[in-house]
């Protein structure tokens, strides 16, 4: 009898051993991306970086102000629920190259998403970096964590992104980005400064319950139909120098008696 149950309680701890035991390198998914292949995992640690800056299908484009600029496209959705990434996750790389004693020039890479992409519930341990990158499809980060900055300066989303109860350690860096549709952050929480300076809100924003223990950086950032702020905990310093919503300045305590 004691030996059946041993034997029942082995079979019932496998899938809890499958489950610690899974392991993908970062090169096996770029070698799926370069296939064309849709990247689907679950309970996964990703090892190594998941650099996704230099595919087989990488174009040159001119550049600004002396740079060279490289675009990789990826073709297949992305969904990864659940993983922890121990090494970088870049869709964006900028490395300086000298010339002569006062030149330089900048070589950027940079990675463009033509279907879903979906981090949900992750781990990004490392750095994590998407400044440029265009998302043709759904973008869903909700639940995950960053350890390092997130950087998304300038990119874009062509429809509404998801960064629900995301935690952000450090600094979540927004400047510059224009979102065509509603974007949620309810429940984020902000551990660095949230930088949503320039932002562009055309289709709303939600920030309900998220917390913001560094800097909330929304100088001149433009929001139009809703900004709800509703339970939201402003702890460290805040600017709204310039802030637009529905095309009339506003501030903080304006927004926060309209969310009573």
């Amino acid at each position: 009898m004691i030996r059946k149950v041993q034997v029942l309680l082995v079979m019932l701890m496998l899938p809890l051993m499958a489950w610690a035991q899974t392991r993908v390198k970062a090169s096996d998914i770029i070698g799926k991306i370069n296939r064309g292949e849709a990247v689907s995992y679950k309970n996964a640690v990703i090892e190594g970086d998941l650099d996704m800056t230099k595919l087989k299908n990488m174009k040159r484009k001119n550049g600004n102000n002396g740079s060279n600029e490289h675009v990789s496209t990826v073709t297949a959705p992305l969904t990864f629920v659940n993983c922890t990434f121990k090494g970088d996750v870049l869709a964006y790389v900028s490395t300086e190259v000298k010339g002569g004693l006062f030149s330089y020039s900048n070589e950027v890479y940079n990675t463009n998403f033509e279907k879903d992409v979906i981090f949900e519930s992750c781990n990004f341990e490392k750095q994590s970096a998407f400044k440029y990158s265009e998302f043709d499809g759904k973008a869903n980060f909700m639940s995950s964590r960053f350890a390092e900055e997130a950087l998304f300066k300038y990119a874009e989303f062509d429809k509404n992104p998801n960064f629900s109860n995301v935690r952000f350690d450090r600094d979540a860096n927004f400047k510059y980005v224009e979102f065509p549709e509603r974007v949620s952050f309810a429940g984020a929480n902000f551990g660095g400064e949230a930088n949503f300076k320039y932002a562009e809100f055309n289709g709303g924003v939600n920030f309900e319950k998220a917390l913001f223990n560094g800097i909330a950086n929304f100088k001149y950032t433009e929001v139009q139909r809703s900004f709800n702020i509703k339970g939201a905990n402003f702890k460290g310093s805040d600017d709204f120098k310039y802030t637009k919503f529905n095309n009339e300045h506003v501030t903080l305590a304006t927004l926060q008696r309209m969310a009573q």
